[in-house]
């Protein structure tokens, strides 16, 4: 026989059982748009494993891959806004994406609120090995003299590499006409075949090329030199006054707490800038950065107002 003293402890166990976790005991969700493998996912995967060990819960990676990563934005966008739903994201989603797609389903800085800035990676013009230009302006002159040196390839129409390869040839006065590809590893095949004399591209991906003489990498786009290629100057170095590194970056649904947004950004700064993260993020060419939710608004901001009349002038409209 059960006493009523009892009885109401049991009634409050049960009760307890029943009620719904907190935000803090359930499992966080980073979700991605862009598929298992890609160095966006290593990063994600990393930062979600720091991430765990800081806040002492589960956080997992969700990919959600289409529409060129428009998905995982207008997922988190819907999702509640209590720090258990996050979108990792590279610079294109939240800077570029708004001035190309007239119909896009999310707006950047009414939608979501920034967690922190994870890391840094640099844009490249390369050349074929057999273009004669070793230096910026060596191929500026090319190319006035000879406008099909001008074309260049790029890994898609609308990437960030077309948009810097467009605010390159602005800033040197040349024209330079655009030819994309369907990926990274065409268009590099194309470069180093000759078919095409320039590529803009990630400047991690022509790194092996650039090392073993099948390609030049001419200019770097950061505001210094790369760690990774240090003997390949900035567009800034040569006289050309543009920067363009790209980033990837972390944010939650518009109205997550202030108090959880300190929570979450404090644990993916600490995370990035832990002494193993650096190496590990070096091996997949990113540069650490750990700044948080206000240094990440004012740079989303600044190269939203940036790349705006690059990509107006360069004239793309998408064809979705």
């Amino acid at each position: 026989m059960v006493s009523g003293s009892m009885f109401r402890v049991l009634i409050i166990a049960a009760v307890l059982a029943a009620a719904p976790a907190s935000a803090q005991d359930r499992a966080i969700r980073i979700v991605l748009g862009y598929p298992p493998g890609a160095t966006s996912d290593t990063l994600a995967r990393l930062v979600a494993e720091k991430m765990r060990q800081g806040l002492g819960q589960p956080v997992i990676v969700e990919n959600k891959p289409g529409a060129a990563g428009r998905i995982a934005p207008e997922t988190v966008k819907s999702a509640p806004a209590d720090g258990t739903t996050l979108l990792l994201t590279p610079l294109a989603n939240m800077v570029t994406f708004p001035h190309v797609y007239k119909s896009l389903r999310y707006d950047v800085f009414r939608d979501f609120v920034p967690l922190a800035h994870l890391a840094n990676f640099d844009l490249g013009l390369a050349v074929n090995a057999n273009v004669p230009a070793k230096t910026l302006k060596e191929y500026v002159d090319l190319v006035k003299k000879d406008p099909k040196m001008g074309d260049y390839a790029s890994a898609a129409a609308g990437s960030l590499p077309h948009f810097f390869a467009v605010m390159f040839a602005r800033s040197a006065g040349i024209e330079m006409n655009h030819v994309p590809f369907k990926g990274t590893a065409p268009a590099l095949q194309a470069l180093v075949g000759g078919q095409i004399s320039a590529a803009s591209v990630v400047l991690s991906d022509i790194a092996q090329l650039h090392r073993s003489g099948k390609v030049r990498a001419l200019a770097a786009s950061g505001a210094k030199r790369s760690q990774f290629l240090p003997e390949v100057p900035t567009f800034r170095e040569q006289g050309y006054d543009i920067e363009g590194s790209a980033w990837y970056a972390l944010y939650a649904p518009a109205g997550t707490p202030p108090d959880v947004v300190a929570r979450l950004s404090k644990a993916a700064v600490d995370g990035i800038r832990a002494p193993d993260m650096q190496e590990k993020l070096a091996n997949l060419f990113l540069e650490p950065t750990g700044l948080g939710p206000a240094q990440l608004g004012a740079i989303h901001k600044a190269d939203y107002d940036k790349w705006g009349p690059v990509i107006r002038a360069s004239g793309f409209t998408p064809e979705d």
